[in-house]
């Protein structure tokens, strides 16, 4: 349940990163929906390869090369997708802040709403 209502507030999320940046384009929550599920599958599979593979530019930039990371997980998400488009690289790394920030709360949320007591 507790992933159900990840995946459904992540789409929203990405809903309102379009909405509050226009470098970020959604045409629907259906396009939302498989957006947040190819975002999270590439965060997954892909982002703990590139992070190991850039291991020492990471560490040279005092980990601020892993806002890189994210900004090409963001922007690769975008280039697969129809209803999903990002500006460029640019628009990529501040539409990937924005949207992690907004997942920082949501997952918050979650923790407190489906936390044993």
């Amino acid at each position: 349940m507790k992933l159900l209502a990840q995946w459904l507030l992540s789409a929203a999320a990405l809903l309102l990163v379009a909405y509050i940046y226009s470098g970020v384009e959604v045409t629907s929550f259906g396009s939302a929906m498989i957006a947040a599920l190819i975002i999270g599958l590439l965060n997954m599979v892909l982002r703990p390869v590139l992070v190991v593979l850039t291991l020492p530019v990471t560490v040279l930039t005092l980990g601020l090369f892993l806002f890189i990371i994210n900004a090409l997980m963001f922007w690769a998400a975008a280039s697969v997708l129809d209803g999903f488009h990002v500006r460029g690289f640019g628009a990529a790394l501040l539409g990937s802040l924005i949207y992690s920030l907004i997942g920082l709360v949501i997952d918050s949320a979650l923790e407190r709403l489906f936390s044993k007591k």
